[in-house]
């Protein structure tokens, strides 16, 4: 198991402390909330520190919907989506990769299934785009 880097409460992660973290992933952390600003300007990002988990997540959020969640560690971020069951068709129809595919439609006992993206290429953003696109479909 991957070892969490933003666990204390008193540190803020503000781009300083997040970019230490990414190393050479900045480049599409900025890459990503790049297409983030642009596309959806109404977009809200809420960094918290949650106490049960011992982490500083993110949180973003439209029309105080949460669209998506995000983690940082040590040379990578990771994003994940909630999705209902009604995604079930979109997800499976999607150019998404196989394996996050899988994720979703093997988790289909669950009322509420996540998808997690590693982010540590460009490449990368492309699915998050995807995901980001099918979730705001059902909006």
């Amino acid at each position: 198991m991957v070892k969490p880097v933003l666990v204390d409460p008193n540190i803020y992660p503000t781009d300083d402390v997040l970019f230490s973290h990414l190393g050479k992933v900045k480049s599409v952390y900025l890459s990503l909330f790049d297409y983030i600003r642009t596309t959806y300007p109404d977009f809200v990002e809420n960094w918290k520190y949650y106490h049960d988990g011992k982490n500083w997540l993110l949180n973003v959020t439209r029309k105080k919907k949460i669209l998506f969640w995000l983690s940082v560690n040590d040379g990578f971020f990771r994003t994940t989506f909630y999705l209902s069951s009604m995604f079930e068709q979109n997800i499976a129809g999607s150019h998404l990769p196989e394996e996050l595919k899988r994720q979703f439609l093997e988790s289909s006992e669950k009322k509420i299934r996540g998808i997690t993206i590693v982010l540590t290429k460009t490449k990368d953003v492309d699915i998050f785009k995807e995901l980001c696109s099918i979730k705001l479909s059902k909006n």
